[in-house]
């Protein structure tokens, strides 16, 4: 891969954006790399939390602008061409997506500029940690269009709503003390080495956990965000009874009174009919 890195180790992976130089903007490239990777971590089942994090001066810049200028044609003249915009979006959409429904954790740590397409990006994310430098900013808007790949989607149900559309309107910087007093990240760090060790840290805390149970509470969580009370009980209920398991509980009560790391079955491997 030329735009990301990935490692792994004890049941963390780790992925880093590699443009450092090039502010991490998300070219063609990154797209592919990223969808890759995440279909390859959500189907293998190894992994039990994720990190993202980057290199150089910023997070990601977002968008790389010459993209649209050279790779992928924006065809604005017919109806049919625009019709295509929509199902370009669908596709780049669906790629961060991807972060929401991968079945781990996904912490996003993030130092320097997160700007437009990172922040789309980020929000997908479930845990947010971010460096006394960093900062947000909605650029889309700048550019002269609007948010479109989730930004506008996720953002307002991490933050007051009235913030949300005072970033979207006017495209200014969110400084990351801001951010926390908003609640968009979940803590700030003097340093990026300091950050990244913590959010490695709260990835292997996560993994230190049965990772069905991890799955289950994701998949309760985002969906309670969307649903009306009333039906996120019930699919809670649902989703315990599907994964209950005595054999994590004992072993999960048991590795706390003797002081020690449990010991959990993997998440299932999947495989694609796609592919029989």
């Amino acid at each position: 891969m030329n735009c990301l890195k990935l490692t792994e180790e004890g049941h963390v992976a780790h992925l880093v954006l590699a443009r450092g130089d090039a502010m991490n903007t998300m070219n063609p490239a990154f797209w592919r790399e990223l969808d890759e990777v995440l279909t390859r971590l959500h189907r293998e089942g190894t992994a039990r939390a994720l990190v993202i994090s980057s290199t150089g001066k910023h997070f990601s810049a977002g968008m790389a602008l010459d993209t649209f200028g050279d790779a992928i044609a924006m065809d604005d003249r017919t109806a049919e061409g625009r019709a295509a915009i929509f199902d370009l979006l669908t596709d780049l959409q669906a790629t961060f997506t991807k972060l929401e429904t991968l079945r781990i954790p996904v912490i996003a740590a993030i130092h320097g500029g997160c700007i437009g397409g990172a922040v789309d990006m980020v929000t997908a994310c479930c845990i947010r940690y971010a460096t006394q430098d960093a900062f947000f900013c909605v650029q889309e808007i700048n550019i002269g269009m609007v948010a479109d790949v989730g930004t506008l989607q996720r953002l307002p149900k991490l933050i007051p709503i009235g913030v949300a559309r005072e970033l979207a309107y006017t495209g200014r910087r969110m400084p990351a003390a801001r951010a926390l007093a908003c609640g968009l990240v979940n803590e700030v760090f003097d340093t990026q080495p300091a950050m990244v060790e913590a959010a490695l840290q709260c990835a292997r805390e996560i993994a230190a956990k049965p990772p069905v149970a991890i799955w289950g509470t994701k998949q309760v969580i985002n969906y309670t965000r969307d649903h009306p009370v009333d039906d996120a009980l019930k699919h809670m209920g649902w989703i315990q009874g599907a994964i209950w398991s005595n054999a994590n509980v004992r072993e999960a009560i048991v590795a706390m009174k003797e002081k020690r790391a449990g010991e959990f079955a993997p998440l299932a491997a999947l495989q694609s009919f796609k592919e029989n």
